[in-house]
């Protein structure tokens, strides 16, 4: 069952709050989700490596991109996003994200991987800007809608990876 903004809005209330951190109940509950924004943009600057256990990963470095009076513009490329809001997974949600059609209008979108039941944690994901001009972004702009999906019964093993409790 996808949740909806009532469904959402009572997880907002409880303890731990679905999400915190949000910018404005009003504008980000949306009817059948909630909208993410992002907080801060940061250019690949290294290659990452991928492997199947994880021993071998390495995440690529990452330079922020420096807002000018809360604007910055993205030259064609593709960008690491975190948002300001934090998830409080329950084992028994899961969540999905699709791009904004407003920043797909412009010629940008945004992949996400799949919020696991249990996580808890600001989200990251990546921003590709595909317009030849490129793109100007408000800091805290909301960029991707956040999809809660309810489980038919809570998973037996919850998130654990390196994300948890990201800040």
């Amino acid at each position: 069952m996808i949740l909806t903004d009532e469904d959402i809005r009572q997880m907002i209330d409880s303890n731990p709050p679905l999400i915190d951190n949000y910018i404005s109940l009003k504008h980000q509950l949306q009817p059948n989700g909630f909208d993410l924004t992002a907080h801060e943009i940061y250019v690949f600057e290294t290659a990452g490596r991928i492997d199947f256990s994880n021993k071998e990963r390495q995440f690529p470095a990452v330079k922020p991109i420096v807002f000018n009076n809360m604007w910055a513009h993205l030259d064609p490329g593709v960008y690491k996003v975190k948002t300001n809001e934090y998830l409080n997974l329950p084992k028994d949600i899961i969540a999905i994200a699709q791009t904004r059609s407003s920043l797909l209008r412009m010629g940008a979108y945004t992949l996400h991987g799949v919020w696991d039941a249990g996580f808890h944690g600001k989200s990251e994901f990546s921003l590709v800007v595909m317009n030849p001009h490129g793109i100007d972004i408000k800091q805290n702009a909301r960029v991707a809608q956040i999809v809660f999906i309810r489980l038919d019964k809570e998973t037996v093993e919850e998130y654990k990876g390196i994300h948890k409790g990201l800040r």
